[in-house]
Formats: C-alpha cells, structure tokens, sequence
C-alpha cells in the first residue's frame, strides 16, 4: 500500500506540474509585454518598460532569414520617419538564436546603415517564446505606448508592409494610457 501511495502522490506532482507549466497563457493582444527585450552589442539590457510612451515594434529575425534582411532598411525608414516627426516610436530589431559572434558582425555591419533600430540578442530563442510564436521567423509584436501587446504577427511577408505601417499608424494616434495600477508615463523624445 506505501509503494501505491507513493506512485500517486508522485504522479499528482508531475501532474500538477504539467498544469501549472500549461497554464503559463502566451503574451497577446492586451496583455503585457515581457519586460526583457535582449541586451545591444554594447551589453545594454534593453527593456520594454523603459520604452513606455512609445508605440514599440519588436522584430525578431536572423541572418539566415532573406525576408527579415530585407525587412530591416523598411523598419530603420519607418524608424527615421517617426524620429523626423517627433513620433513616439521605437524599433527593437532582436537577433534570433544566433551565436554571439554573428550577432556582433552583424550588427557592425548594419547599425551604420540603419540607424535609429535598437539591435538586441535573443541566444536561445527566451525572447520571443512568451509571444508563442513557434519556431518560424520573422515575428513581429507591436506595443501600444503602455506596453500591452497590440498584435503579434508571424511569417508575414512585403505583402503584409502596408497592413503593418496602418496598424502602427493606429497605435500612433491612440492616446497615451498607463497600464492598470501603474502610474501614467509621459512620452519620450525620439
């Protein structure tokens, strides 16, 4: 009789623990961003609560991925836009799951072409997992200036651009609101 109680009690365990680990709900419409946007080539930890007041457009891409390559220089011309304008907006360009090295000539390589995106590093794909976003690339997440999750989009392509400049046009035009118990945060410069 012990063994049997043992074996359930253990099962109750393993089971309560697969409960608990499912009933972790993905990051989407509404809900908070995660606050851990990756670090910059320099080892600045970039953080999405540090951008509040900012309409904030996550990409995660990688160098293997031809789409998110040429993707890059359309968000750096969106990001250029806003700044000339005074819009609060804020691009976040993630490297995804890529070595160290790569990120880092990478990175020399475009930041002087394509100033104005914030370049951060996700080694091991942590970054992008809370938007279950499965395993393809690109991801794309756009913030409201409160932070909340306004969408997630996944494997789009040149197709989706002039979708995804309206949707960030919106998001432009929304007031600024502070998060539910949260203090309100004025908007920064670009």
């Amino acid at each position: 009789m012990q063994k049997g109680k043992a074996v359930r009690k253990i099962f109750a365990l393993v089971a309560g623990s697969l409960i608990c680990c499912c009933a972790v709900a993905a990051a989407g419409p509404g809900d908070m961003s995660p606050d851990d946007l990756g670090n910059t080539l320099d080892g600045q930890a970039i953080h999405a609560s540090a951008l509040r007041g900012k309409v904030v457009v996550i990409s995660f891409w990688a160098t293997w991925c031809g789409y998110c390559l040429r993707e890059l220089p359309t968000l750096a011309g969106l990001q250029s836009i806003t700044n000339q304008r005074g819009l609060p907006m804020q691009v976040v360009a993630v490297d995804y799951e890529e070595p160290r090295d790569v990120f880092r000539r990478i990175t020399k390589v475009l930041q002087p072409h394509l100033p104005g995106l914030l370049f951060t590093w996700d080694r091991n794909g942590a970054l992008r997992k809370p938007f279950a976003a499965g395993d393809g690339i690109p991801v794309m997440v756009l913030l409201h200036r409160d932070g909340s999750v306004a969408q997630v989009r996944v494997g789009y392509d040149e197709r989706d651009l002039d979708d995804i400049v309206s949707e960030i046009n919106v998001l432009l035009n929304e007031p600024v609101t502070a998060p539910a118990g949260a203090t309100s945060v004025q908007p920064q410069s670009p």
